[in-house]
Parts: structure tokens; C-alpha cells; sequence
């Protein structure tokens, strides 16, 4: 049984379902510490002019505290920053209306913890691609030496082609006429819908 361990990013880039491939468990961390100038709280989406980060703000100055421990800002606005972004880029997408209510419905939550919003989020994504890999929350200390272990690899300072999981398949965007990979998973589910995975297995490195 393929075993991979990957940290638990927001609404993730095709890279991170790419590197998930053929794994039949996905093992999560609470307990590793949040980082700032990561995927844990940002994602990308494609607007019609750009490509926008969207980001979760959070509680606190650069807390060097557990994921689970990671509180989310409602001070400020983001629910409806995100929305407003995600309908704003793909409200005219093929299968949009089919798939957005899902990720209505955690966006408006309320969800306060970052950790439990990401592992939401992420279920939610494993279901529409019709993968069946177990999700599991472990302890660092408990890990085996059987695991893939990717955590801290698919970061945004790092360019995807320096890594070896993810090679773009093409698709139809909504905007533009050249092809911007490695977007948020939103990207595909809304413009590909059923053939979502299987795009992702032709964007599959084969290691």
C-alpha cells in the first residue's frame, strides 16, 4: 500500500493531487508547525486579466505554533473576498454550478480553525476527483519508514519543474489563450468536471 505524507495546504495546486496519484492513504500532521510564505493559507485561481493568490489571514504575527492550532482572522473579510474571486473566475465555467455548492458550504462555515478548514476542503476535493486514498491525521513521531514523505517540498518559492511529480496536461481554461498550470484544484474541477482525475494521471510524472 502506497503511503504518502504531504502537508495540508488550502483548495491545492494540481502538483499536490499529481504527487497523490496512486496513494491509497494520505497522512496529515496537526502537530507540524504552521509556516508562514506557504500553501497552508494561499492558493491560485486564474481571473480573466491574471492569475490571483488568494489568501486566509490569520491570528496573530508569525506564530511558530501547531497547524491545529492556527486560528483564522474573521476580523478581516476573506469569506467573501474568496468567493467573490472564485465566481468572479469561474461562474461561466462548464461545470461550476455543479461543483461549487460543495465549497459554498464550507467557505460558510465558519469554520475558525485553519487545520480543520484545509482537511474539509481537501475531503471535499478527494470525493469530486473519485479518489478513494484514506485520509489520516498522525504524529511525526509516528511515522514509518515505509512512507513517502513530501512534506515541505511544494512550496511557493519553488517553481514545480524543479520537483518530479507534476508535467501539465493542457485543458480548456476560461481565459487566455496559453495554458497556466498548476492552479488551484477549483481550476480543473470547474473546467473539466468527470474528466478531472484523469487529466491529473496524464499530468502525473511517472516516477
Amino acid at each position: 500500500m502506497k503511503r504518502v505524507a504531504i502537508d495540508l495546504h488550502y483548495l491545492p495546486s494540481l502538483e499536490f493531487f499529481a504527487a497523490l496519484a496512486d496513494a491509497e492513504e494520505i497522512l496529515i500532521f496537526p502537530k507540524d508547525l504552521y509556516q508562514r510564505q506557504s500553501y497552508l493559507n494561499r492558493t491560485r485561481i486564474r481571473l480573466a486579466n491574471k492569475v490571483e493568490t488568494l489568501s486566509i489571514p490569520i491570528q496573530g504575527r508569525r506564530p511558530k505554533i501547531p497547524m491545529d492550532q492556527v486560528r483564522i482572522d474573521y476580523n478581516q473579510k476573506w469569506q467573501s473576498v474568496h468567493l467573490r474571486g472564485i465566481k468572479s473566475a469561474y461562474g461561466k465555467a462548464p461545470f461550476f454550478e455543479y461543483y461549487f455548492p460543495y465549497f459554498e458550504e464550507i467557505f460558510e462555515s465558519g469554520e475558525e480553525n485553519l487545520w480543520n478548514l484545509n482537511r474539509k476542503f481537501l475531503t471535499i476535493c478527494l470525493k469530486l476527483l473519485r479518489r478513494t486514498a484514506r485520509l489520516t491525521a498522525v504524529d511525526s513521531s509516528l511515522l514509518s519508514e515505509d512512507v513517502f514523505d513530501i512534506r515541505g517540498q511544494i512550496e511557493p518559492g519553488r517553481p514545480f519543474s524543479e520537483r518530479n511529480y507534476y508535467l501539465p496536461s493542457p485543458y480548456t481554461q476560461l481565459f487566455g489563450l496559453d495554458f497556466e498550470p498548476n492552479l488551484s484544484i477549483l481550476d480543473l474541477l470547474f473546467c473539466t468536471g468527470p474528466e478531472a482525475d484523469k487529466i491529473l494521471g496524464e499530468s502525473t510524472k511517472k516516477q
